[in-house]
């Protein structure tokens, strides 16, 4: 089993969400974030004052997968998330020892 992150833009959110929900992939778990890669922020113009703003709003969405799911997973975000510029976020895979659903006691591959 695996945990994948991926941190996008806000506004490629419904894009990923359809292209997750069609490989029938039912859990994501989404989170509003800030943060800065290659970007490093920008400057911004507001009522005449400048002012610099270091951390952009980014969206993490984690998905709990099984390991033959994570190429395609992976494929599918990209597609939907990719706008070619900077910024577009990464992707982060890691593994997952155990899950438990908590409702019913399944665990592993079942709880998915």
């Amino acid at each position: 089993m695996k945990l994948v992150s991926a941190i996008i833009k806000p506004f490629k959110l419904d894009d990923v969400r359809e292209a997750v929900a069609e490989l029938g992939i039912e859990g994501v778990t989404i989170t509003e974030v800030k943060g800065f890669g290659r970007q490093k922020g920008h400057t911004e113009l507001y009522r005449g004052a400048e002012y610099r703003v270091d951390f952009l709003p980014k969206v993490r969405l984690d998905i709990a997968t099984r390991a033959d799911n994570v190429d395609i997973l992976i494929e599918a975000i990209i597609c939907a998330a990719r706008t070619g510029k900077i910024g577009d976020g990464k992707i982060f895979v890691s593994d997952l020892e155990q899950i438990v659903r908590i409702r019913t006691g399944e665990v592993d591959n079942e709880a998915l």
